[in-house]
């Protein structure tokens, strides 16, 4: 099956009603950028308050605290380095005891 390139006029009237529906399409005035710019502000606020939530759930010792940010994310830290010194725990007993753990399991 060959097709045959595009002719020129054919492309010309292709970008001409491109450029068209373009011109068509009214800018917003500056309430309308304002209220996009409010409404997106919001929507990023909610889903960083979203995040901090779930941190309260998963994070023990987090649950029923106030919402300090600054809290809730040092606890996090906290309880994240203590996972990883588990973590590094669990992979030395088991070498001591002559197993073997996958090089991606030891991060």
């Amino acid at each position: 099956m060959s097709t045959s390139p595009p002719r020129e006029a054919d492309a010309d009237a292709d970008a001409g009603s491109a450029n068209g529906a373009l011109e068509e399409k009214p800018r917003l005035s500056e309430h309308e950028k304002k209220a996009n710019h409010i409404a997106s502000e919001q929507k990023r606020r909610q889903a960083i308050r979203e995040g901090f939530d779930r941190l309260t759930e998963l994070v023990p010792g987090l649950e029923g605290q106030g919402r300090s940010e600054s809290v809730v994310l040092k606890k996090t830290v906290d309880y994240m380095r203590a996972q990883l010194e588990e973590r590094r725990r669990l992979v030395g007993r088991i070498e001591e005891a002559g197993g073997r753990v996958e090089d991606g399991m030891r991060r």
